[in-house]
């Protein structure tokens, strides 16, 4: 059996989640883990918001994600390793989403940053805290 590791990144995070994609990288290759990487969108599509945007613009939006997440993962890792990597966008809340994933992927480790708390998260953002207080396996939170 494999070992997996779970890197979820916020792309509209990109300079923050550089160190965070590079640890999950380091963690991976300690036990020549597969790595997924993984980002979420936010849902449209359920609200009353969705009448506002054009049929497709989930698609297009989902595609959009994954060309900037293939590009982080090249620009950081580099094209060989970024070549393994299984790139995945989720749309929905994003701790759900990861939890989600790191299920279906039979993920080992899930490694998520923690950015700029505010006071009522200080110890850690709301979806790292929420991944960390609900994953079946455990979570390297790595700080910004």
């Amino acid at each position: 059996m494999s070992v997996s590791v779970l890197c979820a990144v916020d792309i509209s995070n990109r300079d923050q989640d550089v160190g965070v994609l590079r640890q999950a990288a380091r963690m991976a290759d300690l036990d020549s883990a597969r790595m997924d990487v993984m980002t979420v969108l936010p849902d449209f599509g359920e609200t009353w918001v969705s009448g506002f945007f054009e049929k497709d613009h989930h698609d297009k939006a989902i595609e959009a994600a994954h060309a900037q997440l293939v590009r982080l993962c090249t620009e950081t890792l580099g094209e060989e390793r970024n070549a393994s990597i299984r790139h995945v966008v989720a749309t929905g809340t994003a701790y759900r989403e990861i939890l989600k994933v790191a299920e279906a992927a039979q993920s080992d480790l899930i490694v998520v940053g923690a950015h700029k708390p505010d006071l009522r998260d200080y110890l850690l953002g709301p979806n790292a805290s929420r991944v960390v207080r609900h994953a079946p396996v455990s979570v390297f939170v790595v700080r910004g």
